[in-house]
């Protein structure tokens, strides 16, 4: 009778961890599936700020060694069971860009890549890796003669400064991706049609649409989520730690008590979307296809009354990202989980390929 049962019964895959190293922070997301089904274990954050005599929120650029140790420490914190890991690249080490080519398949169209690559990458092609994928043609564009071909460069040294980090962590990582595809599996669910994610990082902010899966445009802001704590530390004469505090619980409010000063909070962000409103005009103008939503994440995406805010500047839906939505977990966490969502979306993203990959 038990042989019969255990039919009905799946052992439960090994745990994984995904593994988001930004410029502020080292966030961490433990998955295992059951039944089918993604599970979250645990999570967490540390920021990297102080590991550099700077303030939580600001961006620092940390030696593998010292980052290894903060990914140790948060580990621990977070009781990490588990060494199977994946890894996500930062977007500011990575480059994607849309070229258009004649139709030829094999290594000739390996050679017109090649010598395409070098006219957008300012080193040489021997010093990054490159990748690229043919964009499925629309209806109608198979007689075109040229097809889309999206090209993926990422710098040696960037790779080899997190596989230092992970090697110092004691952690293995069987892969490496760049942070745009972590998101994109987390938080855009819509197949086929256009998807705006604007993704605010603490030093910039990542601007992208994505189409049937695939990146068809991307765009890099400079400002972020410190350049907003920073106006807003002048403004309302606040330490930059006091000014990230409340900017988190106030944000985009009318009645924050003073010296807190909203306006400082919204000239960042509203410099953000009119440049991601100009990125998604431009898109729907060439292609003739509309956007049909617009996500955002990123640790500014927590910002109290953003998403209310980010309404004003675009004519469709806007929503913020919820990428724990894709793990089974208790209910009296859902709320919290759905507050601090937008900041996991790329470390949510490498766990669940991860999951797919012991599964």
């Amino acid at each position: 009778m038990a042989g019969i049962f255990s039919r009905f019964l799946t052992k439960p895959t090994p745990s994984v961890l995904g593994i988001d190293i930004g410029g502020s922070s080292v966030k961490i997301v433990q998955l295992k599936q059951e039944n089918g089904v993604a599970v979250l274990e645990t999570y967490g954050q540390l920021a990297l700020g102080p590991y550099a005599d700077k303030e939580v929120g600001q961006a620092v650029s940390l030696p593998a060694e010292t980052i290894a140790e903060n990914l140790k420490d948060l580990m621990r914190e977070a009781n990490v069971t588990t060494t199977s890991v994946g890894v996500a690249i930062p977007f500011n080490k990575t480059l994607l860009t849309t070229v258009e080519l004649p139709r030829k398949e094999g290594p000739e169209l390996q050679t017109m890549i090649n010598l395409e690559a070098r006219k957008y990458i300012p080193v040489p092609v021997s010093e990054v890796q490159l990748d690229w994928f043919v964009i499925p043609d629309e209806e109608g564009e198979e007689l075109n003669p040229k097809m889309k071909v999206l090209l993926v460069a990422v710098h040696n040294e960037a790779l080899t400064h997190l596989e230092r980090v992970v090697s110092r962590a004691q952690v293995a990582a069987s892969f490496y991706e760049i942070e745009i595809f972590s998101t994109i599996r987390a938080v855009v669910d819509e197949p086929v049609k256009p998807v705006m994610v604007i993704d605010v990082g603490a030093a910039a902010t990542k601007v992208y649409i994505v189409e049937r899966g695939l990146v068809a445009r991307s765009h890099n802001i400079s400002r972020g989520g410190q350049g907003v704590t920073k106006a807003l530390s002048q403004a309302s004469t606040l330490t930059f730690a006091k000014a990230e505090q409340l900017k988190r619980e106030e944000g985009i409010s009318e009645n924050a008590p003073k010296p807190y000063n909203k306006d400082s909070v919204t000239l960042t962000y509203s410099s953000v979307f009119a440049e991601a409103r100009r990125v998604l005009r431009e898109f729907e103008t060439k292609e003739k296809r509309s956007v049909v939503k617009v996500v955002l994440t990123g640790g500014g995406g927590v910002t109290k009354g953003l998403k209310e805010y980010a309404d004003s500047f675009f004519d469709t839906e806007v929503i913020l990202a919820d990428p724990f939505q894709k793990a089974d977990a208790p209910a009296f966490m859902r709320p919290v989980l759905a507050e601090i969502g937008p900041e996991f979306a790329v470390a949510v993203g490498v766990a669940l390929r991860k999951l797919e990959e012991v599964s």
